[in-house]
């Protein structure tokens, strides 16, 4: 688990380097230029570089005040809208870092400057110092520019599409294409344990396990880890994170620590199931009373029908990873089809069951799906329709309105499954 320092050195790691940059390329540029081109000098006057230099020190300071109050305060407008989570997804981004770092080195770098021109009254402005504070202030005009870009990434459409890619990604790089047969989820047998990892400390969340290092270790000493949370799963002192199986030399906790990484907060890296967390979450509270905004939940099932597709055709048992010779060395927790319907839906269906555009674009989700999965995948869908069903006969007892509820629209009030076929 990554300490608190070492979470502070990242937000502040690559702004100070910027700063420090940009302090010894003003104390050290202006020599090399005196040194080797003496005679290169601009042919502007020292009172003209002088208020260009400090116009561009003046200037930035309140800039990067004001820029970044802005986009706290989009991120916290976003985070109370949409969902908290948000904030460590705009904040901790590289883009911000990085503006930061560039605002301050051309405010630093020409501050250092100013010291060189007209420097013991020689009358002389040094070229190359003074078109070097021109470029960095060109430079965070275009890091203004993209991080102006990246605020317009708070908009709720492009919001939902960055929680689907995350999904995405994780289901491309890690599940299977679905074979011809039924998924086989029986637990092997597992020799003895030998050996319980405990974890010692406060909640931590296990963001992600190192599957190929996991499988070497067990594989070096004949026996089997298994893991006993899924990845996305808070674990607290005192509860076993892994159990060892096997008859051959123990294993190091800290190689063991090493291969499984903890932290404050769950990620996308391995768990698809906190895009899709990420994307019900965003429309459970837009469906709330406070809101009341079913078209925002109508588009997060626009992705969530995605995902749930794209998982529909994999082969969801990938808790096994076998060595090179075939033996099973790493059991760890995943979840079943079944898990991902009702994480995807089942919140959305409480929280919308009064809403006739949500209950139409839910049924819409779940036929189409209902065509396009494999068939032992479709049973579950059915059951699953049967209680949209059941919650929209009981949300809507004037049967004009039930009626409407109960036709699939994709848009959720826009063009229904008949005028579609017509």
């Amino acid at each position: 688990m990554r300490s608190r320092g070492s979470r502070v050195l990242d937000a502040v790691g690559v702004p100070l380097a910027y700063a420090a940059g940009a302090v010894v390329l003003g104390m050290t540029l202006p020599r090399f230029e005196e040194r080797l081109f003496p005679g290169l000098t601009a042919k502007v006057s020292v009172s003209a570089a002088m208020s260009l230099l400090s116009a561009i020190a003046s200037g930035m300071l309140p800039l990067t005040g004001l820029v970044f109050s802005l986009a706290f305060v989009m991120v916290q407008f976003s985070a109370t809208a949409y969902t908290p989570r948000l904030v460590s997804w705009f904040a901790g981004s590289g883009m911000m870092r990085h503006s930061l770092g560039i605002f301050t080195a051309a405010f630093l770098y020409a501050l250092a400057a100013l010291a060189w021109i007209d420097r013991g009254g020689s009358g002389k402005v040094p070229l190359l110092t003074v078109w070097v504070a021109i470029v960095l202030l060109l430079v965070g005009i275009v890091s203004f520019m993209l991080l102006i870009e990246r605020l317009m990434s708070l908009q709720i459409s492009r919001v939902l599409e960055y929680a689907g890619d995350q999904g995405r990604s994780v289901i491309a790089r890690d599940y299977r294409p679905l074979g011809g047969t039924p998924e086989a989820r029986h637990d092997p047998e597992l020799p003895p344990v030998t050996h319980v990892l405990v974890h010692r400390g406060g909640p931590a969340v296990i963001q992600g396990l190192d599957v190929r290092g996991l499988v070497a270790l067990a594989s070096s000493a004949n026996g089997v880890v298994a893991v006993a949370w899924a990845v996305g799963d808070t674990v607290v002192d005192g509860m076993p994170i892994v159990r060892v199986h096997g008859t051959g030399a123990p294993l190091p906790e800290d190689k063991l620590r090493r291969f499984i990484r903890l932290g404050l907060d769950r990620t996308f890296d391995q768990d698809p199931k906190y895009a899709i967390r990420i994307l019900v979450d965003i429309a459970i509270r837009a469906l709330s009373p406070a809101i009341n905004d079913p078209t925002t939940g109508v588009q997060a099932l626009d992705q969530i029908e995605d995902l749930l597709l794209r998982l529909g055709r994999c082969d969801l048992d990938t808790g096994r990873a076998r060595d090179a010779a075939g033996a099973i060395r790493l059991v760890f927790p995943v979840p079943r089809w079944e898990d991902f319907l009702l994480l995807a839906l089942d919140e959305i269906r409480f929280y919308g069951a009064s809403s006739i555009q949500v209950m139409r674009r839910m049924r819409a989700l779940l036929l189409d799906l209902r065509e396009h999965v494999p068939a032992e995948r479709r049973q579950a869908l059915h059951t699953y329709l049967e209680r949209v069903d059941k919650g929209i006969a009981r949300a809507f007892e004037e049967g004009d309105d039930r009626n409407d509820a109960l036709v699939e629209d994709r848009q959720g009030l826009g063009l229904s499954a008949a005028q579609r076929r017509t």
